[in-house]
């Protein structure tokens, strides 16, 4: 099977995970997923905090709730930054030309995404709740159809299988020549990926690539933007993975001894159970697309929707609340 070229995601990241020691405690965060992404993605780190003026180490902040309004507040020197953070949010991202994905450090009160602690008030006031960072909600804001995590639910495999995914294939279609032959070609080899994903997504992709309407390409390639962003926002159902899986079989129906089948099938249902992630029946599927020269498998994106080194069967647990 020939191996998939990529195209380099566009990743934003903290700055404090994997790129600089600029944590408020002057430390860095070691992450090996970063770590084993680098090689593949074109990071751009960057870190809110420091950005607005706050130094390296400094005083922590926190997000504090008093009268329904939300305040980044630094109780130690009793400065408000909100302002500070919302205008650098949206003049940083007003910046970004291109972007594919997001990796932000998880409970931040600058870049959280989710489970970032909200005070009560801001004189020794309790925890009264969990929200997001004043960064982390102006990218979500901003970007809602694209792929935002933390690093701390990235070392669930499904959510890293789900992000890596997104990001690459959004790169590839980010690369994509605007004509209409690259178009259908994009559509045919992401078929059974966006089959996976959302099948209503899919006929609309597949009604919008026909352009019955005879419509100007760059309004067809935009329609096909915002709808591919769509079908990729949710992460899979494990059902809609195994039909396809099964979906695939039928290709080798003739080729496969029994216990090569069965030995599949028990496989898929390791997978169902959530006991091993999709990369392993996907892994089976490419040796016998390579051994029996399945041409259109082969072209799918879905049996190599990533960079085969950025496989990893480790799983922490977390965050299997999508």
């Amino acid at each position: 099977m020939e191996k998939r070229r990529f195209i380099k995601p566009i990743v934003v990241s903290s700055k404090c995970i994997e790129f600089a020691a600029c944590r408020w405690n002057g430390l860095m965060i070691k992450d090996d997923f970063v770590r084993q992404l680098t090689p593949f993605v074109e990071f751009r780190p960057v870190c809110p905090e420091f950005e607005i003026g706050l130094g390296i180490p400094r005083d922590p902040i926190r997000v504090v709730k008093s009268k329904g309004k939300l305040t980044l507040f630094q109780p130690a020197t009793g400065k408000d930054f909100s302002r500070q953070m919302n205008v650098f949010s949206q003049s940083y991202l007003e910046s970004l030309d291109e972007v594919d994905g997001f990796i932000l450090k998880g409970r931040s009160p600058s870049c959280g995404i989710k489970d970032v602690k909200i005070y009560g008030g801001i004189d020794k006031a309790p925890v009264t709740g969990k929200g997001t960072g004043f960064f982390g909600q102006a990218v979500i804001d901003r970007y809602p159809d694209l792929p935002v995590e933390d690093e701390g639910r990235l070392t669930n495999f499904r959510i890293r299988e789900h992000f890596l995914t997104q990001i690459f294939a959004l790169a590839s279609w980010r690369g994509l020549d605007k004509s209409m032959a690259a178009l259908i070609k994009f559509q045919e080899n992401n078929k059974l990926l966006l089959m996976a994903y959302n099948q209503k997504e899919m006929r609309i992709l597949g009604q919008i690539t026909a352009n019955r309407e005879k419509k100007k390409m760059n309004v067809v390639f935009a329609e096909y933007g915002i709808h591919l962003k769509r079908a990729l926002t949710t992460t899979p159902r494990v059902s809609s993975n195994v039909n396809v899986l099964t979906h695939a079989l039928g290709y080798f129906k003739t080729g496969l001894q029994g216990a090569e089948k069965a030995h599949f099938l028990k496989t898929v249902d390791k997978y169902r159970e959530g006991k091993i992630p999709l990369s392993v029946p996907i892994g089976i599927i490419n040796s016998w697309i390579a051994r029996f020269g399945q041409e259109y498998l082969s072209g799918q994106t879905y049996f190599q929707p990533y960079p085969e080194e950025l496989i990893q069967v480790s799983d922490s647990g977390k965050g299997r609340d999508f």
